[in-house]
């Protein structure tokens, strides 16, 4: 008899300390940034560019990080569809039967 094991994927879960970490090192990198250049002995436009510098590069990480992850969960769904069409196959499967 043939058995097929199928695996459900676990979901990842992240625990409320870690979420709770990535936000504060987050906020604590974004004010240090922020009050460094407001710090700086420099003309308000070449603070201005650098502040615009950081807020471009904050939202690229944040787009990234979607992009990442949505290409992730896309590699998920087509493996899960995978994995069903071989379950399929393997119970309609019949080893014993004339051809």
């Amino acid at each position: 008899m043939l058995s097929v094991m199928s695996e459900t994927p676990v979901k990842q879960q992240n625990t409320a300390a870690y979420y709770g970490q990535a936000v504060a090192a987050f906020s604590i990198a974004l004010v240090a940034t922020a009050i460094g250049i407001l710090r700086l002995q420099a003309d308000a436009w070449v603070r201005a560019f650098l502040a615009m510098a950081v807020l471009y590069l904050v939202t690229s990480a944040f787009t990234l990080a979607k992009v990442i992850r949505d290409r992730q969960e896309a590699g998920q769904i087509v493996s899960r569809v995978d994995q069903a069409r071989l379950e399929k196959l393997l119970a309609e499967h019949d080893p014993f039967q004339k051809l």
